[in-house]
């Protein structure tokens, strides 16, 4: 159960903690390190998948705690962005509950036989959330250039993909969760 790609994936989760409290003290070198834990952070998702795949260690657990630590790090960041004034509210708003009816369709889903698996849009939404937060943590200019903007564009873009994938999403479960639907 606890095999190196469910250990990276429990990194991860522990990673997260370190970044929300180095934005809490926000600064120009707590920022930086911030974005440099948030970094290692999100290749440990690349990694988890890589070994798993690669290892055949593909497990229940992995399964759980794998979109779960995603969830758990890009929301927990993007709420601080709320509270920092970094974000806008209404934008980290639409994303968590995006999140949060993607993974209760998906539980139901799963009880009821159904894999509604993560589609290209949603793959791509969780890259340009990455690369939208990274700028956005940085915050401070960052020899002389000013990174944030990137940032906010790439975060509407990430919005935009997740209300799409987050719509195929329910539009596929409601589409084979009806009677005489095939799964």
């Amino acid at each position: 159960m606890w095999n190196l790609a469910n250990k990276l994936t429990l990194l991860r989760m522990l990673i997260m903690p370190l970044v929300v409290i180095l934005l809490y003290f926000e600064g120009p070198i707590t920022c930086l390190l911030a974005a440099l834990a948030f970094i290692a952070a999100a290749l440990t998702d690349w990694a988890d998948g890589y070994v798993a795949r690669r290892e055949r260690l593909v497990t229940s657990l992995g399964k759980f705690l794998d979109p779960l630590a995603d969830k758990v790090l890009i929301c927990s960041v993007l709420i601080m962005f709320a509270s920092l004034g970094w974000a806008p509210a209404w934008v980290v708003i639409l994303i968590v509950c995006r999140e949060l009816v993607v993974t209760g369709l998906r539980a139901i889903a799963r009880d009821e036989g159904i894999v509604l698996a993560a589609d290209r849009f949603g793959k791509m939404k969780t890259v340009c959330q990455i690369i939208a937060i990274v700028p956005l943590m940085i915050h401070y200019p960052l020899f002389g250039w000013h990174v944030e903007p990137l940032g906010l564009v790439m975060l509407y873009v990430a919005l935009a993909l997740a209300m799409y994938s987050g719509f195929n999403y329910c539009y596929e479960f409601f589409r084979r969760s009806r009677p005489g639907a095939e799964g």
